[in-house]
């Protein structure tokens, strides 16, 4: 039996991916790095260093550990920037409904980003109210596809993770969502949420009903 949903961000809630794509994109193209949309993917849902890596290694590039903390915090500046222009209406259509509608019915309800500015996502969104439990990538020491996100939201609401359902857009976090135990929502392309155990196009075109049978 489902008692809570948990809802990534980037890609589930509002997309977000674009500001990171931007200012991946600039950092890259300041260290001579070809990064497309198509490398983008990669970068979905895995920790920021992580992001970092892949696209050094794409430009086949070394660098010491502490450049790599240099690189990364320029570009977190200029997403942070970014995402202050952030408006309510960027709110994917009917999400916010969606998820009203879910609390309505008894359901708990929680954010797991592995952003660390998704509270300030939030904020300029405007709906962190919805949100019972909310998990951040400040709060966890492993990255997606490890579990370890999932299972503190679960632990903030007080179910166990196979009463949870989780909604993902990457393929690391639907993997991090199975290996925790719990339902996966995909959202998106078959190919990249292809092992979610139910895929929609956009996060609204979920129903309750659909929970029936779980």
């Amino acid at each position: 039996m489902i008692k809570a949903l948990i809802f990534d961000l980037d890609g589930v809630i509002v997309d977000t991916a674009h500001y990171h794509f931007v200012a991946w994109q600039r950092l890259a193209r300041e260290l001579g790095i070809d990064f497309t949309e198509k490398d983008n993917e990669r970068l979905k849902g895995v920790s920021r260093m992580r992001s970092l890596e892949i696209i050094l290694e794409i430009g086949n590039r070394q660098m010491s550990e502490s450049e790599k903390e240099r690189l990364a915090t320029r570009k977190n500046a200029w997403f942070v920037e970014y995402i202050q222009n952030v408006k309510p209406d960027e709110i994917f259509p009917g999400v916010k409904e969606m998820i009203q509608t879910c609390k309505a019915a008894g359901f708990r309800v929680a954010l797991a980003s592995s952003s660390k500015n998704a509270r300030t996502v939030l904020r300029n969104l405007k709906v962190e109210d919805l949100f019972e439990g909310f998990v951040d990538g400040n709060m966890i020491t492993h990255s997606k596809p490890n579990p370890e996100i999932f299972l503190k939201a679960a632990a903030q609401l007080g179910v166990e993770p196979q009463h949870c359902v989780v909604f993902e857009d990457a393929e690391a976090g639907v993997e991090a969502a199975l290996a925790a135990g719990m339902k996966c929502v995909g959202v998106g392309s078959p190919e990249n949420v292809g092992k979610a155990n139910q895929i929609v196009k956009n996060t609204a075109d979920f129903k309750l009903a659909d929970l029936a049978g779980w």
